[in-house]
């Protein structure tokens, strides 16, 4: 018996070679982001020059503070910090806070998000306020509207009420330090 062997070379299937194109493809846009210099952590909002949203929220009991009521911030620089007591990162930026709020050029107005009134009340007693106003926000609507990830986080309200800035997750010495300082001098300015 003869066997008989097909001595043209083998035609590749156009087929078989998707999956590698894909990987290849993917493999070239990863690379590309993280040669690109942008910060992976910085989150870009649609609401950097837009007007701060303009719903007010009632005060949080007991804190002898007005509610947040946005239509305040005209005419003057304002840092919303958008927090929670059972929030662990929320306790290690407060000291900042504390901090800015000794600077009378800023005001800082605080959302208490998704929080309990007597737990919000008892974080502010231990570790101090520095707020100027708190609104509570039980249902997380208010932050749906500021367009927040998660908290903290923190805005920088120019005086004419536009939001210049978002900063997302605790605040450090650095980032108050540089580009949230950068942005509140930005907003003195102008």
């Amino acid at each position: 018996m003869t066997e008989t062997h097909d001595a043209s070379p083998r035609r590749i299937r156009p087929l078989l070679l998707l999956p590698f194109l894909l990987f290849a493809g993917l493999a070239a846009l990863f690379l590309a982001q993280l040669l690109s210099g942008r910060d992976a952590a910085t989150i870009p909002s649609a609401l950097i020059g837009a007007p701060a949203p303009n719903d007010p929220l009632p005060a949080l009991e007991g804190a002898g503070l007005p509610g947040f009521e946005p239509a305040r911030f005209k005419g003057r620089v304002t840092l919303v910090n958008v927090w929670a007591s059972w929030c662990a990162p929320c306790r290690e930026e407060h000291p900042l806070l504390l901090e800015l709020a000794r600077d009378p050029r800023v005001t800082i107005a605080g959302i208490n998000y998704k929080d309990q009134g007597p737990k919000a009340l008892g974080f502010l007693r231990e570790l101090g306020n520095p707020f100027r106003e708190i609104g509570v926000d039980p249902a997380g609507r208010a932050a749906i509207d500021w367009g927040v990830y998660g908290v903290p986080e923190s805005f920088v309200v120019g005086k004419d009420g536009t939001i210049l800035f978002k900063h997302v997750g605790p605040l450090t010495k650095e980032s108050l330090r540089g580009e949230v300082m950068l942005a509140i001098e930005k907003a003195l300015a102008g």
